[in-house]
């Protein structure tokens, strides 16, 4: 495993976390145990929120804490993780958003459910255009200065409220983000635009989730055949699976499947290749839901991408460098 600090701050992570989205574990149990797989293969970061929960249903929304922080006992002095806030997690007026009230009275439930006393890096899920950004920076200062969260991020933000948001804590004397957490892989390349530029200049760490566009770049789908039975586009997806099958998309598919056989590569090591090779990017997030997904993944780790393979996929990939919000 590598390890690089996390932009501009002093702690190192590795450069593949493990995300608890779970969008296709229903098992506590097991999901547990491919935690505890990741940890054994290097892993020391581990992407976490308030809202995931096994098979990435609403009905269990805080469960991935409860089983993170059992995968945690014994460990947790070794261990990275992230948390976030701001999703909805229920139907109150309050159950959602970056409000004083919501994020202390959230903050205190994670903490619960992780069964530690701090987090590492506490997240900001969205942006929240109801509640004034500094009253959103200050709450997470007051949190740094108790002692409940060491550092503060954000995620899914525009460049322009990163740079707000930087702003206002460099003003009233705060702490302010240290990293961003966005969409990015070779079917999504929006972060290269204003995003990329605002990263080098403030030292930003950056997280890249869905490196694999929710796993149409995992090797398992195929543009010319339905869906694996059992996968997610089987499963939950398959309308959204015809329609993102349009040319370009098969194209980056087809591109990356060939590379990879080229280099004795699977198709899900190149395209987190293709993401870790970006120095704008910190870390890429797994989301492998087994411990032979997570397998697979550790193998982006510890090679070179070439020069030429890399300009391949940067060609045949270059229509989605403005991907529109919400695509894959």
């Amino acid at each position: 495993m590598e390890y690089v600090n996390f932009g501009d701050a002093g702690v190192k992570v590795s450069r593949l976390a493990f995300g608890l989205g779970l969008r296709g574990q229903p098992d506590e149990t097991e999901a547990q145990r491919v935690i505890e797989h990741a940890f054994d293969l290097g892993i020391n970061f581990i992407d976490c929120a308030n809202l995931y929960g096994p098979n990435d249903d609403r009905a269990n929304t805080g469960r991935s804490e409860v089983v993170l922080g059992k995968a945690l006992k014994g460990r947790r002095d070794d261990i990275v993780i992230t948390t976030k806030v701001a999703a909805a997690i229920g139907p109150g007026p309050n159950d959602e958003g970056l409000s004083r009230y919501h994020v202390m009275r959230e903050v205190e439930r994670s903490l619960k459910r992780l069964g530690t006393d701090y987090i590492d890096i506490y997240l900001v899920h969205r942006f929240d255009q109801l509640t004034p950004l500094e009253e959103t920076i200050r709450t997470l200062d007051d949190l740094v200065h108790m002692g409940k969260v060491r550092y503060v991020g954000c995620c899914n933000y525009a460049a322009w409220q990163v740079c707000k948001s930087l702003w206002i804590a460099d003003r009233i004397n705060a702490a302010p983000y240290i990293c961003v957490q966005n969409l990015y892989n070779l079917l999504n390349r929006q972060m290269e635009g204003e995003m990329f530029s605002l990263i080098r200049d403030m030292g930003l760490g950056a997280m890249a989730f869905s490196p694999l566009a929710v796993g149409l770049l995992s090797g398992i789908y195929s543009p010319d055949r339905p869906p694996p039975v059992g996968s997610l586009f089987a499963t939950r997806n398959r309308e959204d699976f015809t329609r993102m099958m349009e040319e370009s998309v098969s194209q980056v598919i087809a591109t990356v499947s060939r590379l990879a056989g080229e280099l004795d590569k699977t198709p899900a090591q190149l395209a987190l290749a293709w993401v870790l090779s970006h120095p704008e990017i910190t870390v890429a997030i797994t989301g492998g839901d087994t411990i032979e997904h997570l397998n697979d993944n550790i193998g982006a780790i510890g090679w070179k991408l070439d020069d030429g393979i890399r300009e391949q996929l940067d060609f045949v990939s270059e229509t989605f460098v403005q991907r529109p919000k919400g695509s894959v």
